[in-house]
């Protein structure tokens, strides 16, 4: 595991380190025992995107995260909408009848329309989508 105390230095290996596979860089205090913990900071290499909603959780007047189709075909359920976020996508949700699901077992409501919003999407393996603001 590599360590440093120089900023310009974990700088540059985040940055040296992007598209390799590493999910990004961890800073904590010096005197912090390895263990995770709410003291430690994880920075991870992102991508915003934007992308086309085709579905949603909770209801279409408040949906509480979406069902984005990636650039690469996939399908992503989001983090969870903030309620100020909600409530600028909600409108323009049309739900479609039925549900439908995705490989890791979450379900949706399908959504018509060409709705797109801005997310973060994350590099890392777990593929985190944090939903930025509607297009």
């Amino acid at each position: 595991m590599w360590s440093t105390t120089d900023r310009d230095e974990a700088l540059l290996w985040y940055t040296a380190l992007d598209g390799t596979g590493v999910e990004g860089i961890v800073a904590k205090p010096l005197s912090s025992a390895y263990k995770a913990s709410r003291i430690w900071s994880k920075v991870r290499h992102a991508d915003t995107v934007d992308v086309t909603v085709v579905g949603f959780t909770g209801t279409a007047r408040h949906p509480k995260a979406l069902a984005v189709r990636l650039p690469d075909g996939r399908v992503a359920l989001s983090q969870r909408l903030t309620t100020a976020l909600a409530s600028v996508v909600g409108p323009h949700l049309v739900p479609q009848a039925g549900w439908a699901s995705m490989k890791v077992g979450d379900t949706y409501t399908p959504a018509a329309g060409d709705v797109v919003v801005e997310v973060v999407a994350g590099t890392t393996r777990h593929s985190v989508v944090t939903v930025v603001r509607l297009h």
